[in-house]
């Protein structure tokens, strides 16, 4: 059963901080968390992995804290929310491992990877590449869907 009012506070709070940025493309940046957050909610998952996609770029792309993220989503989003941070210097390798290794992080990952190849037909062409060549090598298996959208997205390049 989902807990409406965290996930209310949360969708607040990450709207809030994302406000003001935007997405290549130049939607307002706050649509692509509530889309990762809504790819989970149709596939049945629960609270925390809602409130984790909702806050999946706040210690990556804001001034947002380990502890309000912690006080609104609990311990189990702030660590799934640590592991998707991609950190100055990161190893792919041990990136994706810990993802595996979290089943939130895991699923959350997969809906993000998802929505980025569904919506990166605004980017250029050499963008689209690296991106659709990053998601063969290491997120093919993170969502069923992603192989379908891998070709979508590469049928847009010449």
């Amino acid at each position: 059963m989902l807990d409406s009012e965290r996930i209310k506070t949360a969708y607040k709070y990450a709207e809030e901080k994302h406000k003001n940025q935007y997405r290549i493309g130049s939607e307002p940046y706050f649509t692509h968390p509530e889309a990762v957050a809504n790819i989970l909610k149709e596939k049945g998952y629960g609270t925390d992995y809602i409130i984790t996609a909702l806050f999946h770029d706040l210690l990556e792309d804001t001034d947002a804290s380990e502890k309000m993220i912690e006080n609104i989503g609990g311990k189990d989003v702030l660590e799934a929310v640590k592991i998707l941070t991609k950190k100055e210097g990161y190893i792919m390798s041990d990136y994706v491992s810990a993802i595996r290794n979290n089943p939130i992080a895991f699923a959350v990952k997969g809906a993000d990877r998802l929505h980025n190849l569904r919506s990166a037909f605004v980017t250029s062409t050499d963008f689209r590449k690296k991106y659709i060549k990053e998601t063969i090598d290491w997120y093919m298996d993170f969502c069923p869907e992603i192989p379908a959208a891998v070709k979508a997205l590469s049928d847009t390049i010449e």
